[in-house]
């Protein structure tokens, strides 16, 4: 009886294992004819792309159709139609790689960065723009700057704050000087891996690294690896590339650092804070139309430095209208000493009401005014 019972449940679980081969066969297809679907769509959108790229003339490059407004306006459509079971990030993120491959069909857009390769500015670019653009390193800030300006590249990303270190001074100087303007930011989540060519962190001699990122990972390093050389380079990608040349040297970088140099990630997120996020500019050449969900940036300097309610007089018609300040940030003007500009971003687009009327009592009441930039607000 015991066996009839044992052939008996032998079989049921063949029919079983049948049904369920039968029903995995069948979503198999079903993938295959969704993916079929996808691609054909993909296809369709690009050749969009390619009229889009035709009626500006046979002489057009990408950055005369490229609109970083218009962009920001679908992504944002993105999100709202998204109800899963994809995250926004991931659903972003793909959408921004299609549109990316399909803007670069005729040539891509060439963006310049703060290199080395590896950097966090680098995959600042890459999430921004996707992976579809001519990517170009450059050893300086001030460069980035000169090379969009000379137009050896389209746009150019350059950091502007970090929620730990605070601004970049350096950036916000050169606008001082630049004639270029903001057209979008950029945020990313720094995430801080050790990454060496060794299989496990035993084998680690020496972790090379910027300052800031050793310092970002004190605690971890000092509970892990108390025993072992900290050396300070100019920058992640710098320790990375140390990393791959020498052996028993690990790094502290992000996973395009990794990837960059062929390096194995050994732990990941070792960074003490894990809300560490560094804020990106994209400079270009022309100011940006309203794309809806805006932010303004403006230089603006007092007429009266000596005067106690100097710097009132340049907010409270911004405070009256209920415009909102999201950050203010000062600098010395250069032209004279203890003179100061001042950086504001303000939400809303600098050429759309209530800000455009505000602006211009604002621009009446200094001695120096510029508009940096309007720019769609970060989608995320």
């Amino acid at each position: 009886m015991q066996k009839l019972d044992g052939i008996s449940m032998s079989k049921q679980l063949n029919k079983k294992n049948k049904e369920l081969a039968s029903d995995l066969s069948k979503i198999r297809k079903q993938i295959d004819n969704i993916d079929y679907q996808i691609q054909t769509l993909i296809n369709d959108r690009a050749r969009c792309a390619q009229k889009v790229g035709l009626s500006k003339g046979v002489d057009s490059s990408t950055i005369d159709y490229y609109r970083p407004e218009r962009e920001a306006e679908v992504l944002r459509s993105v999100l709202n139609r998204n109800e899963g079971p994809l995250r926004d990030e991931e659903i972003l993120r793909l959408f921004r790689e299609i549109m990316s491959a399909c803007l670069a069909q005729q040539e891509p857009l060439k963006v310049g960065y703060l290199g080395p390769e590896g950097t966090f500015t680098q995959a600042a670019v890459f999430k921004h723009f996707g992976h579809s653009v001519s990517a170009l390193p450059f050893g300086t800030i001030d460069e980035v700057f000169q090379e969009v300006e000379t137009k050896i590249a389209d746009f150019g990303v350059v950091p502007i704050e970090n929620s730990t270190e605070g601004t970049v001074n350096n950036t916000l100087d050169m606008f001082i000087v630049s004639p270029l303007k903001i057209c979008g930011e950029i945020e990313l989540l720094i995430e801080h891996n050790l990454i060496g060519k060794m299989k496990s962190i035993e084998g680690i001699s020496r972790v090379c690294a910027h300052e800031q990122a050793l310092a970002q990972c004190r605690g971890w390093l000092r509970e892990h690896l108390s025993d072992i050389e900290l050396i300070g380079v100019s920058s992640n990608a710098i320790g990375a590339r140390r990393a791959r040349d020498e052996v028993g040297t690990a790094a502290i970088g992000g996973d395009t650092a990794s990837e960059v140099y062929d390096l194995n990630i050994l732990v990941e997120n070792i960074e003490d804070r894990s809300n560490n996020a560094t804020r990106f500019m994209v400079i270009g050449r022309s100011l940006l139309t309203s794309s809806g969900d805006d932010k303004t940036t403006i230089l603006v300097s007092t007429n009266e430095t000596d005067d106690a309610g100097a710097l009132y007089s340049l907010l409270e018609p911004l405070a009256k209208q209920g415009i909102n300040i999201t950050r203010i940030e000062s600098r010395p003007s250069r032209k004279k000493n203890w003179e100061y500009v001042f950086f504001l971003d303000l939400d809303g687009h600098a050429k759309e009401k209530p800000l455009s009327e505000v602006l211009e009592t604002v621009k009446e009441r200094s001695s120096l005014f510029r508009i940096l930039g309007a720019y769609p607000k970060v989608v995320k």
